[in-house]
């Protein structure tokens, strides 16, 4: 078996850089982890988490699975929200997809994918659930925009609805659930203006995103031919705002 021998060289090279910049870094970091923010994202190696946000090692708690899925029976992804916010007490739980997303693609296919199709059979229960809304798109390319949007939408609706951040809710607890989407083309975020505090706030805070899809349904109608996500949600917000 082969030695990962340029990884090995880069980890040391990476290192000397850190400490030459920061010779305290690693000692420092060593001593706690104390991040304010919870990233659940997809495990696409496009999207690193930390580089995205511009924050440092420790700053950034990361939860990372194929298209970025919350389900209730999946202790992996429960543990670490449970951790991320009843000991490290992080302030903020993001919901990270992205624009061109492989999961979600093969998630709507018919052509089957073996054993990751149980998987994605989440993310086909989305597509079912929101089927008249995505079927005004027929350019194919525009309809995986919002379902990658729409997924983001219902995995931040999950997080709301773990027992862990309910009952974080409930004694008082300063935590705010996001849904995001990373767009692969321009490097930028966009913000799906999904923004939970409060159980109160949840049911709301999905109807209007979902509104807001709808909206760009309409909008669609009368936009450019091909118009990109991000021209899209530029016109949605003036109209919001």
């Amino acid at each position: 078996m082969k030695r990962l021998t340029e990884l090995l060289e880069s980890n040391r090279q990476w290192a000397e850089k850190i400490n030459q910049e920061d010779p305290e870094f690693f000692e420092t970091l060593a001593q706690q982890q104390a991040p304010e923010y919870l990233w659940i994202g997809c495990s696409d190696s496009r999207v690193p988490a930390n580089e995205i946000v511009n924050m440092m090692p420790g700053e950034l708690f990361v939860h990372r699975n194929v298209s970025n899925l919350v389900v209730h029976t999946d202790m992996n992804c429960l543990s670490v929200i449970q951790y991320a916010v009843e000991v490290l007490k992080v302030k903020h739980i993001m919901v990270v997809g992205h624009y061109g997303c492989g999961g979600v693609k093969a998630a709507i296919e018919a052509t089957p994918h073996g054993l990751i199709d149980n998987w994605l059979r989440h993310i086909r229960n989305v597509y079912n659930k929101h089927r008249k809304l995505l079927s005004a798109w027929d350019n194919s390319h525009q309809q995986l925009d919002r379902l990658c949007e729409l997924n983001v939408i219902e995995q931040a609706y999950n997080v709301c609805e773990t027992t862990v951040v309910q009952e974080a809710w409930s004694r008082g607890q300063d935590v705010a659930v996001h849904g995001w989407v990373y767009g692969l083309n321009d490097g930028l975020v966009n913000d799906l203006e999904f923004d939970a505090c409060s159980q109160e706030d949840v049911d709301d805070e999905y109807r209007l995103a979902i509104n807001k899809i709808e909206k760009l349904r309409e909008l669609a109608f009368v936009s450019e031919k091909g118009q990109n996500a991000r021209g899209l949600w530029d016109k949605l917000r003036k109209l919001f705002n």
